[in-house]
């Protein structure tokens, strides 16, 4: 065993997907605010073959992901970080979303980008729904990606009167995620490490069968007619792609965001699914 460690935050289907192709022969750290499915996950993982570590940990604070920082550095060089951690529309409130996706977010780029080892290498899973946000202004692309951290939820581009719905507060959390990322990227390039953004379409999730189940459900469903897929993703099909990005393959890629939804975001532009559109199925 060397003293390399991957850390993941999320104990979820892609999460775990993602760590099983990058974790063999490091130690895994596992963070998540549910301490069941960090047990459940440990124990696939371990019986699997790997070494694994878990960590309760709450993404919306910045000393819990401090407290991650630490026990990881405790158990050896950082060279891989995956979030796949966060909340739907369909679980919280438009605050919540916010101060999850989007601050809890932040403060892990950063925070991680202080440690990470040379080499290393992070994946943030984003969400297709941040591609389906109009265009903004260059000053708001810019104070998304640039302001302080903890003043990120005080831009008065993220106030009630522009973020009516949880939806709405999950695309800008989104679209923020990636831009964070672009601009995280210099600094982590600082410590010879690289960090990159995947958004995810409709993936077979449980988190998604909520989606599925919920107010937008019919939307969905109607979304996989148009796309070239005619179905939802699976984990896999994005842990491959996370895969390369945190390999050497993929080492000359960093700061960029990488589409993976079967189409439908450039269906939602550019095709004939102005019903998809008027659905509200814009996850």
């Amino acid at each position: 065993m060397n003293n390399e460690v991957i850390v993941l935050f999320g104990a979820g289907s892609i999460g775990e997907a993602i760590v099983r192709r990058v974790s063999a022969g490091r130690k895994l750290l596992l963070a998540d605010y549910n301490e069941n499915k960090l047990t459940e996950m440990k124990q696939h993982l371990t019986e699997a073959g790997f070494v694994v570590e878990t960590i309760k940990a709450d993404l919306s604070s910045r000393e819990s992901i401090k407290e991650v920082v630490a026990k990881a550095q405790s158990l050896g060089d950082i060279m891989g970080l995956v979030n796949a951690a966060g909340v739907s529309p369909s679980q919280a409130s438009p605050e919540q979303v916010l101060r999850v996706n989007l601050y809890g977010t932040s403060v892990l780029l950063e925070e991680f980008g202080k440690v990470m080892a040379p080499g290393g290498a992070g994946i943030v899973i984003s969400s297709q729904s941040g591609h389906r946000l109009p265009a903004l202004s260059l000053e708001d692309n810019h104070a998304l990606a640039m302001t302080p951290t903890e003043e990120l939820l005080n831009l008065s581009i993220l106030q009630p009167d522009v973020i009516k719905d949880s939806l709405v507060a999950y695309q800008y959390a989104k679209r923020t995620n990636v831009l964070r990322v672009a601009a995280e990227s210099v600094k982590w390039q600082k410590r010879g490490a690289r960090i990159n953004a995947i958004s995810p379409g409709i993936i077979m999730t449980p988190l998604a069968i909520d989606e599925l189940n919920g107010p937008r459900g019919a939307g969905y469903k109607q979304m996989f007619d148009s796309m070239v897929t005619k179905r939802p993703g699976t984990p896999d099909e994005i842990a491959n792609l996370a895969e390369l990005l945190m390999d050497r393959r993929g080492a000359f890629i960093t700061g960029s965001d990488f589409l993976a939804d079967g189409g439908i975001t450039a269906q939602y532009w550019y095709g004939n699914v102005s019903e998809v559109r008027n659905s509200g199925a814009q996850k």
